[in-house]
């Protein structure tokens, strides 16, 4: 077979399946987990149960499948932003603020329940403690943090100081500011601020 035709096959496959995991995050929104049977999933986005089966074999592996895409995504995200931060500590700064941000915009308690049970969760979590450490650790090396504990027991606390939340950006902000003067930040977080 041709390599442009596996390349339709396969670009098709994964439309379909990127439509049906959206459609149900969709309906798990909007109308709560117990409305999603695989029925109304195909029904909703618009193909046979047969063929949602060939992509997926329940409700919780869509919803699976579509929380790795959105927490790859996030990833990715936090990735690029630290690559345009001008010094360690700003770049360090900036993913914590656009972390912070994403924490805030969860799902209802029983969608979120279900998602953060799931297994990927925990390897999601350990690659973000892995980015942010990693981050800490250029910050100690050029001087901006004090490095009083391993860069892995900082990022726990960094983490964990935003698991808390907080209600608006100017709050989120000043909480970051607070998590970067704990881990011993050489300047002011409105200094790093730009």
């Amino acid at each position: 077979m041709p390599k442009l035709w596996n390349d339709t096959i396969e670009a098709h496959r994964s439309a379909v399946a990127s439509a049906v995991m959206d459609k149900t995050a969709e309906l798990a929104v909007r109308e709560g987990l117990h409305t999603l049977t695989m029925a109304r999933i195909a029904q909703e986005a618009g193909i046979g149960r047969a063929t949602l089966y060939k992509y997926f074999s329940d409700v919780e592996g869509i919803l699976s499948a579509w929380h790795k895409r959105q927490i790859t995504t996030h990833l990715e995200a936090l990735e690029r932003i630290r690559e345009q931060g001008a010094t360690p500590l700003q770049g360090l700064e900036a993913v914590l603020i656009a972390y912070a941000e994403s924490t805030r915009h969860g799902h209802d308690h029983a969608f979120g329940a279900l998602l953060h049970a799931m297994p990927h969760v925990r390897e999601a979590h350990g690659h973000l403690e892995e980015l942010i450490a990693a981050m800490i650790a250029e910050a100690v090396r050029d001087g901006s943090l004090n490095g009083g504990a391993s860069s892995g027991e900082m990022a726990r606390y960094a983490l964990a100081a935003i698991a808390g939340g907080a209600p608006n950006k100017p709050a989120l902000v000043r909480l970051v500011g607070m998590i970067l003067r704990g881990l011993g930040a050489q300047v002011p977080a409105s200094a790093t601020t730009s």
